[in-house]
């Protein structure tokens, strides 16, 4: 137990930070040999390619217990503590960490190289400052160099997890706690590294390479990145005081505060520490303890006995429990290889352990690490199987180790179970590393070597999957660094970056893509000032943009090449509305002002342009007085203004006012003062926004439906009732009972209904026009319907809801005269088949000479309808459409349903009461018809003459009979002739061609032609 001498030895202590291990490396390649032991594989494999990177591959070994790299020509070895092959000679020998030397379960292993392992020219001891009074008690002639922290280490409070500044290592000391604070971390800060001791070197690596490499800012870890790891580490935040150690949940020493705070802070940047969680406030003796770095000095090493008997097992035994000899050296507690060996002393591989090389081998075995923590009677079978068949065949069975590997080589599976497959698959490594255990060893460390790889492979993407928004990684180094590519915006408007869809942009919007776990708050900041460049860019070029590039749609948003740019407000008046601005705060300043601008100048032209028929009435200088006010009025009603409502103004209006208005386009019509420009598609949607920003929105129902109503040409529709009824006014249409009518169509149905009540047949010389009637009333024609698009009850409705009333009156069927059987079958059979009849049938029955046949052809089929119409029949002629139908009649016998004539009167008044023209017939007729049209007896004297008659020149509403008849059925009394009025003349039939074939027919329906 008497330590080592050397020349060289040095212990050099001090702090974190102090650039010890850096030093010590320099020293190591400044020999022609060396050597450098690590407390963690991990660093051990940092240091490795440190070394390697300096002087090559060639020349540098790696040796842990998992991982044998062994170049032939070797000159430096790195190493873990436990694994130093110290039967090699070396000229320097370092050993990093010596603190270590009282942690219970490895202690006795670093306290045995304090003492024992030595360098042939220098050795280096490298540690924490407490080390100074143990190391002078049990090295006296060592040289102790004390190197100062090269940065500050404050303390700065307690803050929430989620406020925590960047490049902040958050501390715990369970994986429930480190999963937990990561999973916190994702959401609210986009993603962290996590570090334990518990995970494989190569996932703690790459954990590690993704903090360091910027692709998160956060790193989740245990005490492990206590020891050595050189983290770009600002701040350290403990979430808890207290740990587990293996034996007991203890509270951490100001020590092992002081080892795990001091990775803040890398070389002459100052660092800091704090608080966080659960963790209460640091007191002041504490915080002053960590930033002055005075703890309590170490007294004690775990210490036991190297120089073992392998005679037995029970002198083994008893050399293990054998007590230190120095007062600063402790005989360390039961340690997992004992636990091992007591298992083994009671079972049968105690039989085996005879001579001093199975007892050697069987402690051998008992050092296999116990990586899955189970019990250790679990870990005893394994060291059993493994020590019984070395001593029974020499070598560990291959099928038995075949199947334990392959139960590990699985890579599916969460954090949890890829985590126990790497803790089994690391003992394997560990037996297939160890010399002739194994018939093909090489093999075997290759194939569990694979396995572990993509097994940490696979853990460090589901890590990276839990608690790293990938997104926010990319964003992160992007703001770093200037040189990466600019985002990729497609057609769609998805913004990537490093093919990761961040978000879509939408004009000067941007919207952050959310994902399964939520995003985190400050991923909207970053991504923001990722796509701020582009949304300048589009600021620019809508600055400059032409006006066919801008739309105005009927939900209110103004779109720039189909994008959302800005939407329309509510203004002082209806023409001139407000625009607001869609954008980030990115867009602020010059370029926001000039956008507005540039939007405005448009809007104005938009309204100035389709509009123009309307702004040119809100003040005209043509018109003072009462027409100035109904222009403005017109204007306020987007150029569409029931007359109704306006009656009493356009009474007072005479001619030469009503000129100056129709100039500046006004049209009065008969149900409405409008303006006929307005009424084109592109005006009424433009008006239909611009009113509903007034009343209650542009979301409102009908808003956008109009206007395809409007666009597509109809003239009348089914409305609605969820609709306003403004909406329809707005849009042009009148509604007119369940349906509503095109504004200017509804007029030209005006114009045409006018002379048809006005006619008076009496009067009238020569045949009447379609649709007239007696009585001043009319009938509905094809043309009507036509106009409007609809027919039937339909029209009917929009007739009644304009104030006409109609009359039905059975159409008389005349009396056809008595033929025997052979002649009508003759004579009508033919008929309704659509020819000419027989003409010796004729002939027959007139008694009459039989003419020559004639053919009938589609003209005169139609001559026949016309005829058999004039006739008075009431029946169209039988084409071959109807024959059938007209056959059954004939054949059944059956009587036809009696025929109505629909008459439509004005007003509701009776029929035969001749309802004069007022002032809207007259204003509609000069707009749309000349006097010359109205025809003879449209004429009415004016209101005051009428007013000055008696009733009977009135035209009282007479109670029944003839129009000539009075009340009382008498003829009428005219006091001018002082005679009574004669009356009606009968209708005067048209002339027939007697030669023509259709002569017969029309004498047989008409016995009044003989």
């Amino acid at each position: 137990m008497t330590p080592a001498s050397s020349p060289g030895l040095k212990a050099i202590l001090g702090p974190t930070n102090t650039g010890k291990t850096w030093f010590a490396i320099e020293r190591m390649l400044a020999h022609r040999s060396g050597m450098i032991g690590l407390p963690l594989r991990l660093l051990a494999r940092e240091v490795y390619q440190t070394v390697v990177s300096r002087i090559g591959a060639q020349s540098v070994a790696l040796v842990t217990g998992e991982e044998r790299i062994v170049p032939p020509h070797a000159r430096y070895w790195v190493a873990t503590v436990e694994a130093m092959p110290l039967d090699m000679p070396v000229d320097c020998l370092v050993i990093d960490e010596i603190q270590t030397a009282v942690s219970f379960d490895r202690g006795h292993v670093f306290t045995h190289r304090i003492l024992h392992a030595r360098g042939l020219q220098e050795t280096l001891l490298l540690g924490a400052a407490t080390m100074v009074p143990v190391v002078r008690t049990l090295l006296p002639r060592a040289e102790i160099i004390r190197r100062p922290r090269l940065s500050d280490l404050t303390y700065s409070g307690s803050r929430k997890i989620s406020r925590q500044p960047q490049r902040t290592a958050i501390v715990a000391f369970s994986a429930h706690q480190v999963y937990a604070i990561a999973e916190l971390i994702r959401r609210e800060r986009g993603g962290a590294a996590v570090v334990m001791g518990a995970l494989s070197p190569r996932t703690r690596n790459a954990q590690v390479d993704l903090y360091q490499n910027g692709d998160v800012d956060f790193l989740v870890a245990t005490d492990a990145i206590g020891m050595g790891l050189n983290l770009d580490v600002h701040h350290v935040a403990f979430a808890d005081d207290h740990k587990f150690d293996g034996h007991q949940t203890r509270p951490l020493t100001p020590a092992e505060f002081a080892q795990i705070a001091g990775r803040a802070g890398r070389h002459t940047s100052n660092g800091t520490f704090g608080v966080t969680g659960h963790a209460d406030q640091f007191d002041e003796d504490l915080v002053q303890r960590l930033e002055g770095h005075d703890f309590d000095p170490v007294k004690v090493l775990q210490w036991r006995n190297a120089d073992l008997d392998f005679t037995s097992i029970h002198a083994l035994r008893a050399s293990l429990d054998a007590p230190p000899d120095n007062k600063a050296l402790t005989r360390v507690p039961v340690a997992t290889d004992q636990h091992a060996l007591e298992f083994l002393a009671r079972n049968e591989a105690a039989g085996y352990a005879r001579g001093v090389e199975a007892t050697r081998l069987l402690w051998e075995c008992c050092q296999i690490p116990d990586y899955r923590d189970i019990s250790p009677a679990q870990h005893g079978e394994i060291v059993t199987r493994v020590y019984t068949d070395l001593m029974a065949h020499g070598r560990v069975d291959a099928d038995w180790i075949a199947e334990q590997v392959r139960f590990c080589d699985n890579a599916t599976g969460d954090i949890d179970t890829l985590s126990n497959r790497i803790r089994q698959i690391r003992t394997w490594t560990f037996v297939a590393n160890r010399r002739n255990w194994l018939e093909d060893p090489t093999h075997w460390r290759e194939k569990t070597r694979d396995i572990e790889d993509r097994l940490s492979d696979a853990l460090h993407e589901r890590l990276t999957q839990r608690f790293v928004d990938r997104r926010t990684s990319v964003l992160i180094r992007h703001l770093r660094d200037k040189l990466m590519t600019l985002p990729e915006i497609n057609e769609r408007g998805d913004v990537s970056l490093e093919g990761h869809l961040i978000g879509s942009i939408e004009g000067f919007r941007f919207t952050l893509a959310r994902s399964e776990e939520g995003d985190a708050k400050g991923l909207r900041s970053a991504a923001g000032q990722v796509v701020a460049p582009e949304i300048a860019r589009r600021a620019e070029r809508v600055s400059g943009a032409p006006n066919e590039e801008i739309v105005l749609g009927t939900d209110g948003y103004i779109r720039w090449r189909g994008e959302v740019v800005a939407n329309l407000a509510e203004g002082d008046t209806l023409l001139s509305p407000r625009i607001i601005i869609l954008a980030d705060e990115s867009l602020t300043g010059p370029a926001l002002e000039r956008v507005q601008d540039r939007l405005n100048l448009w809007l104005r032209h938009a309204i100035n342009t389709q509009l123009e028929s309307i702004t040119a009435l809100v003040e005209p200088a043509e018109l003072e007085g009462t027409a100035r006010g109904l222009a403005y009025r017109l204007s306020e009603h987007l150029g569409l203004l029931p007359r109704a409502q306006v009656a009493d103004e356009v009474k007072g209006l005479d001619q030469d006012v009503r000129a100056k208005m129709r100039k500046l386009g006004i049209k009065f019509g008969a149900y409405h003062i409008y303006v006929p420009q307005s009424l084109k598609p592109a005006p009424r949607e433009l008006a239909l926004i611009l009113y509903a920003l007034k009343h209650g929105g542009v979301r409102q129902k009908g808003v956008s439906e109009l206007p395809q109503i409007v666009l597509s040409g109809r003239t009348s529709f089914e409305i609605d009732p969820e609709i306003d009824t403004r909406l329809y006014e707005v849009a042009g249409f009148k509604v007119a009972g369940k349906r509503a009518v095109r504004v200017d169509i509804l007029e030209r149905l005006a114009d045409i209904i006018r002379p048809l009540i006005a006619l008076d047949p009496s009067r009238h010389q020569g045949e009447l026009p379609a649709g007239a009637a007696e009585g001043n009333g009319f009938r509905v024609t094809v043309e009507m319907t036509s106009l409007l698009g609809c027919a039937g009850e339909d029209f009917a409705s929009i007739l009644t809801s304009l104030g006409y009333r109609v009359r039905k009156t059975p159409k008389p069927a005349e009396p056809a005269p008595a033929l025997d059987d052979a002649a009508t079958a003759a004579v009508e059979g033919e008929a309704v088949a659509g020819i000419a009849p027989d003409a010796e049938a004729v002939a027959s029955v007139e008694g009459t000479e039989a003419p020559e046949p004639v053919s009938v052809g589609a003209d005169e089929q139609a001559a026949l309808a016309d005829a058999a119409e004039d006739l008075g029949t009431g029946e169209a002629a039988t084409g071959p459409a109807h024959q059938g139908e007209a056959s059954s009649a004939s054949e059944e016998g059956a009587e036809s349903e009696p025929q109505f004539d629909e008459i439509w009167f004005p007003g509701g008044r009776r029929p035969d009461n001749r309802r004069p023209r007022g002032r809207e017939q007259r204003d509609g007729e000069a707009d749309g018809q000349s006097r010359e049209s109205r025809g003879k007896g449209a004429r009415f004297p004016k209101r005051a003459d009428r007013e000055g008659q008696s009733g009977e020149a009135r035209n009282p509403r007479p109670s029944g009979g003839n129009p000539g008849q009075g009340r009382s059925g008498k003829p009428r009394f005219d006091k001018e002739r002082g005679a009574e009025r004669p009356a009606p003349r009968e209708r005067r039939e048209r002339p027939f061609d007697p030669d023509s074939p259709f002569a017969a027919l029309a004498a047989l329906r008409n016995p009044k032609a003989e």
